[in-house]
């Protein structure tokens, strides 16, 4: 199945160091290499309405940048890969925002947004609460606040990005 076409939220380029570093640690523990760029996702589909992106494109720029809070770790999925994640919380702005985008997806219907960092994509549901455990360790404690500085729409199968909001230099 292809990847998604999504309208993201990007860290700012210390944090992504950081998410980084983590992989890295993670990694050489003997999980597997976490490749993605860390992001937050505010909407996907297969086939993005041009109505979403118009919209983010117009209510983005006035919530991003965005704090972030780093609340807990989730689990995604309930078959045999899982996904990893921090659960992240934000202000009402940002979840109206995202309210507003997903509402004009046709796949994406959803009425409560949960914001969120993936840390370990479709890993072996055996392999989750190890990597759970090795995540709190390797993750410094002061790192519970994030700053997402940009937002973009992006479709992996044709590597378009179009910049909606935030600073993209």
């Amino acid at each position: 199945m292809a990847s998604p076409q999504n309208i993201l939220m990007y860290l700012s380029p210390e944090q992504e160091r950081q998410v980084r570093e983590i992989f890295d640690a993670l990694e050489a523990r003997g999980f597997p290499r976490q490749n993605q760029t860390p992001h937050i996702t505010i909407s996907f589909s297969h086939d993005m309405s041009p109505a979403a992106v118009d919209r983010a494109a117009e209510v983005l720029p006035g919530v991003v940048p965005v704090d972030f809070q780093r609340v807990g770790t989730v689990i995604f999925g309930t078959r045999r890969k899982q996904t990893v994640a921090w659960l992240l919380e934000t202000g009402d702005p940002m979840r109206q925002a995202a309210r507003e985008i997903s509402s004009l997806n046709p796949d994406d219907h959803r009425t409560d947004w949960i914001p969120h960092l993936t840390m370990g994509l479709r890993l072996p549901r055996e392999m989750v609460p190890g990597y759970i455990a090795a995540l709190d360790e390797v993750t410094p404690r002061h790192f519970k606040e994030l700053l997402a500085h940009r937002a973009g729409f992006w479709k992996p199968a044709t590597q378009e990005y179009r910049a909606l909001a935030g600073d993209h230099a």
